[in-house]
């Protein structure tokens, strides 16, 4: 059994003539929480959508669970949940439905199905509002019940790009501290795309995406050092404070 959860090998990606990714590698621990940091326009999005097969890549390997991407998409795309920076729920469905409907999707049986969503609502704080219309919920309960979603089939890896955009300071934290709390409970590999460096933590695994281009990768507290996060990714990227 391969010892990460998620491998990026040597991954490039165009548009047309605009090169968005250029030999992006790195793994991802299994049951540890790593953040994908980079400024918008980055490549962040753009390798979330390769490793979801939105995008089909070309050049390099990924790897899911130690499935290639290429070679087995449908061994490797179930071991993946997916919470996308733009909204994924049917806001005039209730969470039930949303939920009964993804189930169905991964070929779960309605027995099943409701055993699992009983599991996975209880997990992200939302049993209250189960049957209520996706509309009324407040945008931090939208995306708890965004990652219930992506939990419905027990993926090994959960992908997250910009999970907390849009939301209060409440919220944010709710949905950054329940993540958290699914690695350390569930053993869940979370990828975490940010561009808020206070989301990360100094034991998180860290990748710092600039121009399509890794920079520095590994523990945070490694790559901040003494003079701190922010300064030290203003001097990889050089970027102006």
């Amino acid at each position: 059994m391969t010892l990460s959860a998620l491998e990026i090998d040597q991954v490039s990606h165009s548009y047309g003539s605009v090169r968005a990714l250029t030999d992006v590698s790195f793994d991802i621990p299994r049951g540890r929480f790593t953040a994908l940091l980079g400024i918008n326009g980055a490549g962040k999005t753009t390798l979330f959508s390769l490793i979801t097969r939105l995008y089909d890549n070309n050049s390099g390997r990924i790897r899911v669970a130690g499935h290639d991407l290429r070679r087995e998409p449908a061994q490797a795309l179930a071991r993946l949940g997916v919470v996308f920076q733009s909204r994924a729920l049917d806001a005039d469905l209730t969470v039930l439905q949303n939920l009964a409907y993804h189930a169905s999707l991964h070929g779960i049986g309605r027995v099943r199905a409701r055993a699992r969503i009983d599991e996975v609502i209880a997990q992200v704080g939302l049993r209250e509002k189960l049957g209520e219309r996706v509309a009324a919920l407040s945008g931090g309960q939208q995306r708890r019940a965004e990652i219930a979603r992506a939990l419905i089939h027990r993926p090994d890896v959960l992908l997250l790009d910009e999970a907390t955009v849009g939301l209060d300071v409440k919220s944010r934290a709710e949905v950054l501290s329940l993540t958290r709390r699914l690695v350390a409970q569930s053993g869940v590999s979370v990828l975490w795309a940010t561009h808020i460096m206070d989301e990360i933590q100094p034991d998180d695994g860290l990748v710092i995406l600039h121009r399509g281009r890794v920079l520095k990768k590994g523990l945070m507290a490694e790559i901040s050092g003494a003079d701190g996060l922010t300064r030290s990714f203003l001097d990889l990227t050089g970027t102006a404070a």
